[in-house]
């Protein structure tokens, strides 16, 4: 199945502690579908020191599941579901549900 959702994607937050933070994905994890939005789901991570890194607490981006973001529209920047269309040309691109403003470029 096609990725609804891809890196560098703006995405809003629908559930849990950080829900209506909006970020962009800096990561996808397609076998676990989940997701790492920069900036949301922050967890502290104790960090051993290394010989070329200093060791101490550090904030890092924990996943969230894939059904509790949701993409933002271009057109009316509110959450939206993702659709597929395919183009005159052949493209397969994604298409905003709320507005059907193509997110590919």
């Amino acid at each position: 199945m096609a990725a609804k959702i891809r890196k560098n994607d703006r995405v809003v937050v629908l559930t849990g502690k950080d829900k209506g933070k909006t970020g962009e994905v800096i990561e996808v994890l397609p076998k676990e579908n989940r997701v790492k939005v920069r900036g949301v789901n922050l967890v502290k991570k104790h960090q051993r020191p290394t010989p070329t890194q200093q060791g101490g607490i550090v904030e890092i981006e924990a996943a969230l599941h894939v059904s509790n973001v949701a993409h933002i529209d271009p057109k009316t920047s509110k959450p939206t579901r993702v659709g597929f269309k395919t183009l005159e040309d052949g493209r397969k691109v994604r298409v905003a549900k709320a507005s059907g403003e193509i997110i590919d470029l």
